[in-house]
């Protein structure tokens, strides 16, 4: 298959599989609180990224490790347990639509921090993003009222933190394969996430021959090894075959398959819903049209 056409199949597969990332999590949160979701997710995901980027590692210099340490924590760890979380009162179909504020908040990091410059038309995406994502928060309270929407705040916690970390990967560890980024992240990663696997009883017999637990397992198993693994290595090609725009596109795409996901699910949803989940995807559009446009012309 061309490269032209290929482009189109791997975008389309990272939505997929980063779109019901959502589901996955509400359905492993039947049987595994939110730190053995997290852990076990990380712990999964670090066995089988060594196992086939081990080699890559040799690739980190000693100047790129705290960065690496920082990175895995703030791109990997932490959102992971956040996101587990949030859905524990809120819907996944929400907590989708709130990660796609991630270019968003990217773009105001980068204003105040990275000394980023902007046009008219990009404060009033980044604008528009922020009242959708209120709106998105205000209406799924009034829909969802035994939910405690104040838990919506943590995919914004995370989204930052992915935004950070963008910025982080784009600054200090360009020069490195992504995959040796990834392998060496999760390594770092896999000591703590066995630690809390440890601590919250996660090894005892009794606790995993439960059916619940089980079921939740095979869910995460999934969830970590083609929702977290395979998802890089394919947003890494990804990004070879074509540029950072048309990669960070599948932005657009991941609340749709979440927000599908969740009805068949039998989330409640309505259509206040809907438009609030289209204003933020109208300011990442015009946050990010200036970098289109420069992407273009190189």
């Amino acid at each position: 298959m061309k490269d032209s056409n290929l482009k189109w199949v791997y975008l389309f597969t990272l939505a997929l599989l980063w779109g019901s990332s959502f589901i996955l999590i509400k359905k492993g949160l039947v049987g595994l609180s939110p730190l053995q979701l997290g852990a076990f997710r990380t712990v999964l995901a670090a066995i089988f990224l060594l196992i086939i980027g081990f080699n890559k590692i040799k690739f980190v210099k000693k100047k790129h490790w705290l960065w690496i340490i920082i990175s895995g924590f703030i791109g990997s760890f932490f959102p992971t347990f956040l996101f587990a979380y949030a859905e524990t009162e809120i819907d996944s179909a929400i907590a989708a639509i709130l990660n796609s504020t991630v270019p968003l908040i990217a773009f105001v990091l980068g204003i105040f921090i990275f000394n980023t410059v902007f046009n008219k038309k990009q404060f009033i995406g980044v604008s528009i993003g922020l009242l959708g994502s209120v709106g998105l928060i205000l209406s799924g309270a009034n829909l969802n009222p035994d939910q405690n929407y104040w838990f919506a705040i943590l995919p914004i916690i995370a989204s930052t933190m992915y935004a950070f970390n963008a910025n982080i990967l784009k600054t200090y560890l360009e020069d490195l394969p992504a995959l040796g980024i990834a392998t060496a992240s999760f390594l770092i990663l896999l000591f703590p996430a066995l630690g809390v696997l440890a601590f919250t009883g996660f090894f005892d017999t009794q606790f995993l021959a439960q059916e619940e637990v089980q079921t939740s397992l095979l869910y995460i198993s999934v969830l970590a090894i083609l929702g977290t693994a395979l998802a890089k290595i394919i947003f890494n090609r990804l990004i070879q075959l074509s540029n950072a725009v048309f990669s960070t596109s599948v932005t657009y795409l991941i609340p749709v398959i979440a927000l599908g996901w969740g009805i068949v699910d039998g989330e409640k949803f309505e259509l206040i819903q809907l438009l609030a989940g289209f204003v933020i995807l109208i300011g990442v559009y015009l946050a990010n049209k200036k970098k289109k446009k420069k992407s273009l012309s190189n």
